[in-house]
C-alpha cells in the first residue's frame, strides 16, 4: 500500500523536485504540495495524506504552528519537518508541537524517500546533526519519568533517538521488528505518550 504523502514547501524548484521524487518512487503517492502552510488543516482534512513533509520558515505562518494545529485535529497523521534550521529552539519547539521527525534539507533523496517510510513505519528520523542535539540534551535533562523503562526500553528509545527505524534498532540489539514494537509499546504507556517524537521530548525533559 502507498504512503500517501503531502508537501508544505515554499521553495518552488524544491517543491518541484520533491513532488517528482514522490511521484516517480513506486510505494508513494503524492496528494498535493502547496507553497504555504495558511490552510493547511482543510487540505490536510481533505486529502488525509498518510505523511506531512513540512518546512519550517513559510510565507504567512510557520511549519510549526501549522504542525501543532494538524497534531491536535488529526493525530494519525505524521509530520516530517524539512528545513534548514538546525538550532535547539527549532529543533524541540517542532518535536513538542507534533512533529515525528526532523531533517535537513541537505538530506540526500534517497535518505528523505526512508525517513518518510519510516515515519510510516513508526519511527522517527532525524537527520545525524539533530539527533546528536537531541542525543545530547537527553544526556544533560533527564526525566525522572525513565525511571519506569526497563534497560532495554532505554536502549530501544536511545536508538530511535539517533534516527534508527524499527528494523535498525532490532539488528543492533538483535531482536525482531515484532519485538521492537513490542518495546515501543510498552514505552509509550509508561511515558504516557503517543508516539516516537512524544517520548524523546519527554526524554529530553520537555
Amino acid at each position: 500500500m502507498a504512503v500517501r504523502t503531502a508537501i508544505f514547501e515554499d521553495n518552488m524548484p524544491l517543491r518541484e523536485a520533491l513532488s517528482f521524487l514522490i511521484e516517480a518512487t513506486d510505494g508513494f503517492d503524492l496528494l498535493g504540495a502547496f507553497g504555504d502552510c495558511l490552510s493547511a488543516e482543510k487540505q490536510v482534512g481533505t486529502l488525509q495524506p498518510d505523511v506531512v513533509l513540512m518546512d519550517i520558515d513559510l510565507p504567512g505562518r510557520s511549519g510549526i504552528d501549522a504542525v501543532r494545529s494538524l497534531h491536535e485535529r488529526y493525530s494519525h497523521v505524521d509530520v516530517l519537518m524539512l528545513t534548514v534550521f538546525d538550532d535547539d529552539d527549532r529543533v524541540f519547539e517542532a518535536i513538542r508541537a507534533g512533529a515525528t521527525g526532523y531533517l535537513l534539507k541537505k538530506t540526500p533523496p534517497s535518505r528523505i524517500l526512508e525517513a518518510i517510510q519510516e515515519v510510516y513505519d513508526g519511527g522517527a528520523p532525524m537527520s545525524p546533526a539533530i539527533a546528536r542535539r537531541v542525543m545530547e540534551a537527553m544526556q544533560h535533562r533527564p526525566n525522572p519519568n525513565l525511571a519506569d523503562l526497563t534497560p532495554r526500553e532505554s536502549e530501544v528509545l536511545t536508538l530511535l533517538a539517533k534516527g534508527n527505524s524499527y528494523k535498525m534498532v532490532g539488528a543492533e540489539l538483535g531482536i525482531t521488528v515484532e519485538t521492537t514494537r513490542t518495546h515501543v509499546k510498552r514505552i509509550y504507556e509508561k511515558l504516557h505518550v503517543h508516539s516516537v517524537a512524544e517520548a524523546l521530548a519527554k526524554y529530553h525533559g520537555k
